[in-house]
Order: structure tokens, then C-alpha cells, then sequence
């Protein structure tokens, strides 16, 4: 079966720093299905590459949100 590849933005409010950035993508990548995480510090984003049947948008969303001091949504 091939996986259904998804690339999407996230904004992502509140970094301030290249530790705030590993933090996110530290715990975007304990999701399943994450296949590249990109944190942008200066563009307050985060260009996240997933496989969209292991894993979703607001499941990605929600991982941010809850175990970060950040605040994620859809670019």
C-alpha cells in the first residue's frame, strides 16, 4: 500500500528562540507518520511533511498546542 504524503504550513506563535524551534520539532516527531519537520524561527512557521493516514492536520495541531508553550494553526 502506498502512503498518502501530505506537506503543510503551520503558523506557529510564540518562538523566540533555536531552542523554542527544536522544542516544536522535537514533539511534532513523536507523532506517527511524520516523514520531515521544517521550523521556521523568523517566518513563525513550520512546513511539516506526513503520511495523512497515520496522522492529520489537527492531530499535528493539537501535539503543538498541548505539549509546547506555542500556538499552532493551518497557514
Amino acid at each position: 500500500m502506498e502512503e498518502c504524503k501530505m506537506k503543510q504550513t503551520f503558523a506557529i506563535e510564540g518562538m523566540s528562540c533555536a531552542h523554542c524551534v527544536a522544542h516544536v520539532e522535537k514533539a511534532v516527531n513523536e507523532l506517527p507518520g511524520i516523514k520531515k519537520v521544517a521550523v521556521h524561527l523568523k517566518k513563525n512557521n513550520g512546513v511539516i511533511k506526513f503520511d495523512e493516514t497515520q496522522v492529520t492536520s489537527d492531530q499535528i495541531i493539537e501535539k503543538i498546542n498541548t505539549d509546547t508553550n506555542y500556538h499552532a494553526h493551518l497557514a
